[in-house]
């Protein structure tokens, strides 16, 4: 093999591997951030149970909402805040309304901040990162429950830390339904 095809297969090799990681990207950022709370995303642990113990530090939790300008909903938490115990099960529930005439698919996204508390926020259930199809002017409701890792007590950098805010952000899924779809997901309408 002479010099310039060795060349030619080193580059051949390094464009389709950076081409490659292009493609895959998203999925392994969020699979990264997921498992170790990095860029503000909490821990999610899907049908886990919280068998931590509760102690009596108590964390100020804060919901908010945003929705990508091209997705016609209405997005809000149902109640803006809660306290809850280091340890404690807490459950929250958000609203979303599609305000258009044609049901639409959406996928939240979340992430936590201050960024340092994040690997101690873990989610049991959430609604995130699900294609959630929604019908023309139907409002639904998606629980969210978590807890806030009592390991978080025994870290000094975590001493001044007493407020968590939880933050979703809904965008167009790219699987959109077919017009006669019915709708999908974890959503329960509201009376």
């Amino acid at each position: 093999m002479t010099n310039n095809t060795r060349t030619l297969a080193l580059t051949v090799t390094i464009a389709v591997g950076m081409l490659s990681l292009g493609f895959y990207s998203k999925t392994l950022y969020d699979t990264f951030c997921k498992l170790t709370g990095f860029g503000g995303t909490p821990r999610v642990e899907q049908n886990a149970e919280n068998l931590n113990e509760i102690i009596d530090r108590e964390i100020k939790v804060s919901f908010d909402t945003n929705v990508s300008p091209d997705l016609p909903w209405s997005f809000t938490p149902e109640v803006r805040s809660m306290t809850v115990k280091m340890g404690q099960n807490g459950m929250a529930y958000y609203s979303v309304k599609n305000e258009s005439d044609q049901p639409i698919t959406g996928v939240a996204t979340f992430n936590v901040t201050p960024v340092k508390a994040a690997p101690y926020f873990v989610k049991t259930e959430c609604f995130c990162f699900t294609d959630q199809t929604i019908q023309p002017g139907q409002e639904v409701s998606f629980p969210v429950i978590f807890f806030v890792d009592p390991e978080m007590d025994k870290s000094p950098r975590h001493d001044e830390v007493r407020e968590v805010y939880l933050s979703y952000t809904f965008f167009e899924s790219e699987n959109q339904p077919e017009p006669s779809q019915a709708a999908g997901g974890t959503a329960k309408a509201l009376d």
